[in-house]
Protein backbone atom coordinates (compact mmCIF):
# COMPACT_ATOMS: atom_id res chain seq x y z
CA UNK A 1 0.00 0.00 0.00
CA UNK A 2 1.52 3.35 -0.96
CA UNK A 3 1.34 6.35 1.37
CA UNK A 4 -1.18 8.99 0.35
CA UNK A 5 -3.35 11.80 1.66
CA UNK A 6 -6.31 10.17 3.37
CA UNK A 7 -9.64 11.29 4.82
CA UNK A 8 -11.59 9.07 7.20
CA UNK A 9 -14.70 9.56 9.32
CA UNK A 10 -14.72 8.29 12.90
CA UNK A 11 -18.09 6.56 12.55
CA UNK A 12 -16.78 4.55 9.59
CA UNK A 13 -13.95 3.03 11.67
CA UNK A 14 -14.39 -0.28 13.48
CA UNK A 15 -15.36 -0.06 17.16
CA UNK A 16 -12.81 -2.01 19.22
CA UNK A 17 -12.25 -2.58 22.93
CA UNK A 18 -10.84 -4.70 25.70
CA UNK A 19 -12.88 -7.32 27.53
CA UNK A 20 -11.21 -6.55 30.86
CA UNK A 21 -12.12 -5.29 33.39
CA UNK A 22 -15.53 -5.33 31.67
CA UNK A 23 -16.67 -5.02 28.04
CA UNK A 24 -17.50 -1.49 26.95
CA UNK A 25 -15.55 0.38 29.61
CA UNK A 26 -12.81 1.35 27.13
CA UNK A 27 -13.53 1.44 23.41
CA UNK A 28 -11.72 3.04 20.51
CA UNK A 29 -11.83 3.68 16.80
CA UNK A 30 -8.46 3.79 15.07
CA UNK A 31 -8.54 6.52 12.43
CA UNK A 32 -5.08 6.13 10.89
CA UNK A 33 -2.83 3.07 11.02
CA UNK A 34 -0.56 1.64 8.35
CA UNK A 35 -2.24 -1.77 8.28
CA UNK A 36 -5.66 -0.15 7.69
CA UNK A 37 -5.03 3.11 5.85
CA UNK A 38 -2.42 4.18 3.29
CA UNK A 39 -0.48 6.08 5.95
CA UNK A 40 2.77 5.74 7.89
CA UNK A 41 4.65 7.36 10.75
CA UNK A 42 1.77 7.69 13.17
CA UNK A 43 -1.30 5.96 14.52
CA UNK A 44 -4.27 8.04 15.60
CA UNK A 45 -7.71 7.32 16.93
CA UNK A 46 -10.44 8.25 19.38
CA UNK A 47 -10.93 6.37 22.64
CA UNK A 48 -13.98 6.52 24.87
CA UNK A 49 -13.37 5.68 28.52
CA UNK A 50 -16.39 4.91 30.68
CA UNK A 51 -14.24 3.24 33.32
CA UNK A 52 -14.19 4.84 36.77
CA UNK A 53 -11.57 4.63 39.52
CA UNK A 54 -13.16 1.35 40.65
CA UNK A 55 -13.35 -0.18 37.15
CA UNK A 56 -10.36 1.47 35.51
CA UNK A 57 -8.16 -0.43 33.10
CA UNK A 58 -4.93 -1.68 34.59
CA UNK A 59 -1.75 0.30 34.47
CA UNK A 60 -0.03 -0.45 31.20
CA UNK A 61 2.91 0.62 29.10
CA UNK A 62 4.30 0.20 25.60
CA UNK A 63 7.59 1.05 23.95
CA UNK A 64 6.02 3.68 21.68
CA UNK A 65 5.48 7.24 22.88
CA UNK A 66 1.82 8.30 22.92
CA UNK A 67 -0.14 11.53 23.22
CA UNK A 68 -3.64 12.16 24.53
CA UNK A 69 -5.77 15.17 23.67
CA UNK A 70 -8.94 15.36 25.76
CA UNK A 71 -11.96 16.02 23.53
CA UNK A 72 -14.73 15.83 26.16
CA UNK A 73 -15.54 14.58 29.61
CA UNK A 74 -13.45 14.77 32.75
CA UNK A 75 -11.13 12.23 34.24
CA UNK A 76 -7.83 11.37 35.84
CA UNK A 77 -4.61 9.90 34.50
CA UNK A 78 -2.12 7.93 36.56
CA UNK A 79 1.19 8.67 34.84
CA UNK A 80 4.11 6.84 36.43
CA UNK A 81 2.41 7.04 39.84
CA UNK A 82 1.42 10.70 39.62
CA UNK A 83 -2.34 11.40 39.46
CA UNK A 84 -3.38 14.35 37.31
CA UNK A 85 -6.87 15.62 36.41
CA UNK A 86 -7.99 15.59 32.77
CA UNK A 87 -10.39 18.07 31.15
CA UNK A 88 -11.27 19.11 27.60
CA UNK A 89 -8.35 20.87 25.93
CA UNK A 90 -5.68 19.07 28.00
CA UNK A 91 -2.83 17.40 26.13
CA UNK A 92 -0.66 14.68 27.65
CA UNK A 93 2.67 13.32 26.39
CA UNK A 94 3.33 9.76 27.56
CA UNK A 95 6.94 8.70 27.01
CA UNK A 96 7.64 5.21 25.78
CA UNK A 97 7.54 2.63 28.62
CA UNK A 98 5.82 5.01 31.07
CA UNK A 99 3.17 3.24 33.18
CA UNK A 100 -0.22 4.88 32.71
CA UNK A 101 -3.99 4.47 32.92
CA UNK A 102 -6.85 6.95 32.53
CA UNK A 103 -10.44 6.85 33.74
CA UNK A 104 -13.50 9.07 33.71
CA UNK A 105 -15.08 11.02 36.52
CA UNK A 106 -18.73 11.96 36.38
CA UNK A 107 -21.50 10.71 34.15
CA UNK A 108 -20.00 11.56 30.76
CA UNK A 109 -17.36 9.32 29.20
CA UNK A 110 -13.84 10.65 28.76
CA UNK A 111 -13.15 11.04 25.01
CA UNK A 112 -9.48 11.03 24.06
CA UNK A 113 -7.76 11.63 20.74
CA UNK A 114 -4.69 9.37 20.95
CA UNK A 115 -1.59 9.28 18.77
CA UNK A 116 1.29 6.82 18.73
CA UNK A 117 4.70 7.31 17.16
CA UNK A 118 4.33 4.10 15.13
CA UNK A 119 3.51 3.08 11.59
CA UNK A 120 0.68 0.73 12.62
CA UNK A 121 -1.44 -0.02 15.70
CA UNK A 122 -0.35 -3.65 15.41
CA UNK A 123 3.21 -2.53 16.31
CA UNK A 124 2.11 -1.24 19.73
CA UNK A 125 2.58 -4.06 22.26
CA UNK A 126 0.79 -3.49 25.57
CA UNK A 127 2.26 -4.72 28.85
CA UNK A 128 -0.06 -4.67 31.86
CA UNK A 129 1.33 -4.23 35.38
CA UNK A 130 -0.96 -6.91 36.85
CA UNK A 131 -0.28 -9.47 34.12
CA UNK A 132 2.45 -11.29 36.02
Amino acid sequence: MSVQATLVHEADCELEGWEEPAPGLVTWRTLFSGERTPTQGLVQGVAEVRATLETRPGLHRHAHAETYYILSGRGVIDLDGEMRPLAPGDAVFIPGNAWHAAWSEGEAPLRILYTFAADAFDEVVYEFADAG
